[in-house]
């Protein structure tokens, strides 16, 4: 009972489907497509701009798997999913990997029968609330009404916040981050509250961005990353190292401008992740050309991160934790050799 509990919270089946088999990469290549799940909009990670294109940081990574599988970033269905979704999508076959700013926890990784396949964005939970409502920190928040998003890991964690400080709240739950921000605007809670990199973009949707502000209290650990099903590990390892190139190449100095020049370098390092030498892409069933193929229709890590949320964005979010690891961050590639 405890475990179908926290399974109906996180907004997942407690019932864990049958183990994939083997065959992804065959059924990707086969369709020409690779099916991606999304969120519904949540700027800077995945939403549509005003003609209807999908951007963001969790779709350069489905751009990413693509190139690197189909050698063409553009030949990807996304398909967005709510938070209560996402899960039976991915477990379903639905769709063949999800990148939807997700949070890797035990439950969700021992249980429901999915592989995290890394982290793309180390994030944590705060709060969003009107300049209006004059209060400077999350302590002062007892009594308040939140709007928080169903089937996400803030509703348990703003529980425990909660007792832990002695408080009390009530809640108001919405099946979209879109229907959340809503109801705020509606003025039907007090605060939201979500990862704070969603705040940030949520923010975005207000009439006036300026006339709310981010508290400063960080009440959890959000590691986000993309999914898939377990039982294809051909299948985890593209996705994983698909992740781990974006970074190896922005560790090593290789960006879509001149990642064409970077093919005749003579550093061993670049020749094994652009496929000039080395095994990798044949260890993992793809052209030798995967990575290079990554780099110059996507970018790197650092030039999706800035262009979608850093300092290239209207969220301006800053590297922080994010950074490479050399640069103060806990952002780390796996050796491509």
């Amino acid at each position: 009972m405890k475990l179908t509990k926290i399974a109906l919270l996180l907004g997942v089946t407690a019932i864990v489907p049958n183990l994939a088999s083997a065959g992804t990469l065959e059924d990707v290549v086969k369709k020409g497509t690779l099916n991606c799940g999304v969120s519904t909009g949540i700027p800077g990670f995945s939403a549509t701009d005003s003609k209807g294109v999908w951007k963001g940081l969790d779709v350069d990574l489905c751009r990413a798997v693509a190139s690197a599988v189909l050698g063409d970033a553009d030949k990807v269905k996304y398909i967005p999913l709510t938070a209560k979704e996402r899960f039976t999508a991915l477990q379903s076959g639905e769709v063949d990997v999800l990148s939807r700013t997700t949070t890797w926890t035990a439950t969700r990784d021992t249980s429901l029968g999915l592989n995290f396949a890394g982290v793309n964005y180390y994030d944590g939970q705060g709060f969003l609330v009107t300049k209006e409502l004059g209060v400077t920190s999350a302590k002062e928040l007892d009594g308040a009404t939140f709007c928080i998003q169903a089937g996400t890991t803030s509703e348990l964690n703003l529980t425990d916040y909660f007792k832990a400080n002695k408080m009390e709240y009530k809640g108001v739950t919405y099946d979209t981050s879109g229907q959340t921000i809503d109801g705020f605007k509606k003025g039907r809670c007090d605060a939201v509250t979500s990862d704070a990199s969603q705040l940030y973009g949520l923010r975005q949707k207000m009439d006036d961005p300026s006339s709310t502000i981010v508290l400063p209290e960080i009440i959890s650990k959000e590691p986000l990353g993309p999914v898939v099903r377990q039982g294809d590990d051909v299948w985890f390892n593209i996705v994983k190292w698909t992740m781990f190139a974006t970074l190896e190449a922005e560790e090593l100095g290789v960006t879509q401008a001149n990642v064409d020049a970077m093919m005749k370098s003579e550093n061993p390092s670049i020749k094994r992740l652009l496929g000039t030498s080395g095994t990798a892409g044949e260890n993992l069933g793809l052209k030798s050309d995967w990575a290079y193929k990554i780099v110059k229709n996507v970018g790197n890590y650092g030039e999706s991160f800035d262009k979608h949320v850093g300092k290239d964005s209207p969220l301006a979010i800053d590297r922080g934790l994010n950074n490479l690891w050399n640069k103060g961050g806990l952002m780390y590639s796996m050796p491509v050799r």
